[in-house]
């Protein structure tokens, strides 16, 4: 998916799709294994009237083949916080989905104690068990035909990608390399955010459970709720419009310092 980019940083991690809300709070988005910053560009368009919506863009994909995949979530992280040093001023959230979510804590945790006060006001993690479970899936394993078996059974891929032999050999490098980062990650024990954690899933994701999800409270001294869609594990595809209003309502939320 080709779409016009806005506004980019110099480094190329952040990309930003739509012209932003006024005095809106700034929503950073981390994409999933194997995505792309366009993958949330259909989100981004419907949550920019009431945010500034900022997009990760990880390297070895689209405009950033060419670079080498980064396979820790730490250091993606890391970099991630060097990238957002422009956007200092005004509540910032967090939003990630499956990988993205623990990519987005790790990132949570720098801000929070990094050197520019920037706290996040609130995280939603969709998509993944908590940062202290760790699941290997020896996905990151697999030969190709394994990987292409994991993206058809998640749904969350263009059947005829899976069919494309070019397209395939393109996109299956950087998702190995994302299985590698995020199944041989696990916090450090003790980890927590300050902010308020939301966590979604679909109701019928294959591999998150709502028990799952319900472990991230662990990782937050503050308020802390579930929110369960219709759909697997790529249930944002299918019900954006839900999505899009329960995010509002968080950010609200965070902004305010509760969730309802």
């Amino acid at each position: 998916m080709n779409v016009a980019v806005r506004r980019q940083d110099r480094s190329g991690w952040i990309r930003q799709y739509h012209e932003p809300a006024a005095g809106g709070p700034t929503l950073v988005c981390f994409p999933h294994a194997g995505g792309s910053a366009a993958s949330y560009f259909r989100l981004s368009a419907e949550l920019s009237q009431a945010a500034e919506v900022l997009i990760v863009q990880y390297p070895g994909r689209q405009d950033r083949m060419g670079e080498a995949a980064v396979e820790d979530v730490r250091e993606l992280a890391d970099r991630v916080c060097e990238a957002l040093m422009p956007w200092r001023e005004g509540a910032l959230a967090l939003f990630g989905h499956s990988m993205g979510s623990v990519v987005a804590y790790e990132t949570g945790l720098r801000l929070q104690h990094g050197p520019v006060g920037r706290s996040p006001v609130g995280l939603i993690a969709s998509g993944r068990t908590a940062p202290s479970v760790r699941r290997d899936r020896g996905l990151h394993r697999r030969d190709d035909a394994g990987i292409i078996a994991e993206m058809a059974e998640l749904s969350g891929t263009d059947p005829a990608l899976l069919n494309d032999a070019e397209m395939l050999a393109v996109v299956i490098p950087p998702m190995r390399s994302d299985f590698r980062a995020v199944e041989t990650y696990q916090s450090d024990p003790g980890t927590r955010l300050r902010c308020p954690i939301t966590a979604y899933g679909g109701d019928a994701d294959p591999h998150v459970s709502h028990d799952d999800l319900v472990r991230w409270g662990e990782h937050t001294a503050s308020a802390f709720a579930t929110r369960l869609f219709s759909g697997g594990h790529f249930y944002l595809q299918q019900g954006l419009s839900e999505v899009v209003a329960a995010v509002r309502k968080d950010l609200d939320g965070f902004r305010a310092g509760h969730l309802e």
